[in-house]
């Protein structure tokens, strides 16, 4: 009675087990943006925002997720067909205690939870992680790029060797046989399964590459995008200094350390991206920058939880 009842919660918790992350993920949220901000307060400086283009900013922040989800779903075409919206979940659970947890510990569940869902080995989702990961840091860098190619006097060389910059990862794919031989020449016989396992976790051909490619920099141009725009209806200006902020605060969020859910170093990060494209430094303009960085790294919490809260409705069908 009591083996079969054991199994009974066992193969209970094992159905309901990603429900269940999801809910105490989105629950220790909830706690910690109240013991640190208060949602009293931050509702308050929404209203004065106004809701309609804090609804617009968090939809379009939410979208995002769906474009990284498909890039993932893209990456694993075999692994993960027709279970798009599982995979979702998987995602949203990484998001979250990515950003919660400090010094990027939370990347660590993504091959633990792909591995569990979908039966993808731990090397191949290492593998796959750490590509997203630079695909991710070169997109912002490239991003980036664009305002110090802008004021440079010899516009065709800046461009010249932005270019260069843009294409470097494809150099890379394409010498990855190469490089691979020469992996599996010097490594003792007992690794070379796992040399393979780490192939198997890269992008299979060309054409895989560039889609993974194209989705990381429509993710982040479009998070960008938006977090600017939040930046300036907050007061923060000029443009420029707006786009600035943004890029400053994602390109903390993928380095590889940042604060227990990004606090400090985030909006930190945003302060000194806006200053550095052209923020004003009076101490005014400083204070509304301070208030604006936290408000918009608030936002990318609330849209990670709302994403979160949207893979729980939007449930696989059993």
């Amino acid at each position: 009675m009591n083996s079969d009842g054991q199994l009974s919660r066992r193969s209970w918790l094992a159905r309901n087990r990603m429900a269940l992350i999801s809910v105490a993920a989105i629950a220790a949220y909830a706690v910690f943006v109240e013991w640190v901000w208060g949602w009293a307060v931050q509702l308050r400086q929404w209203a004065e925002i106004g809701f309609s283009s804090v609804c617009v900013a968090l939809g379009l922040l939410v979208a995002t997720y769906f474009v990284r989800c498909y890039r993932i779903y893209d990456y694993f075409p075999h692994e993960t067909a027709g279970r798009f919206l599982l995979l979702f979940r998987v995602t949203q659970v990484h998001n979250l205690l990515n950003i919660m947890l400090p010094f990027r510990a939370g990347e660590t569940s993504f091959p633990l939870l792909m591995r569990a869902e979908f039966n993808i080995p731990l090397l191949r989702g290492t593998s796959a992680l750490l590509v997203m990961r630079l695909l991710d840091l070169h997109a912002l860098l490239t991003v980036a790029a664009v305002g110090l190619v802008i004021g440079r006097s010899n516009q065709m060389v800046a461009w010249l060797l932005w270019t260069m910059a843009l294409l470097s990862p494809l150099l890379f794919f394409l010498l990855k046989a190469r490089i691979l031989r020469g992996v599996r020449r010097v490594s003792p016989a007992r690794f070379v399964h796992h040399v393979d396992e780490i192939e198997a976790g890269l992008p299979e051909h060309l054409p895989a590459f560039l889609r993974a490619s194209a989705m990381t920099i429509l993710n982040w141009g479009v998070k960008v995008a938006v977090l600017a725009w939040v930046l300036a209806i907050m007061g923060v200006a000029p443009l420029a200094a707006s786009f600035g902020g943004a890029l400053g605060g994602e390109l903390s969020s993928v380095l590889p350390v940042h604060a227990p859910a990004g606090v400090g170093t985030y909006a930190a990060a945003i302060v000194a991206g806006a200053v550095s494209f052209g923020a004003a430094g009076g101490k005014t303009a400083l204070e509304v920058l301070g208030r604006a960085s936290v408000n918009a790294h608030l936002l990318i919490i609330v849209s990670a939880v709302a994403g979160t809260l949207l893979s729980l409705v939007l449930r696989p069908k059993s």
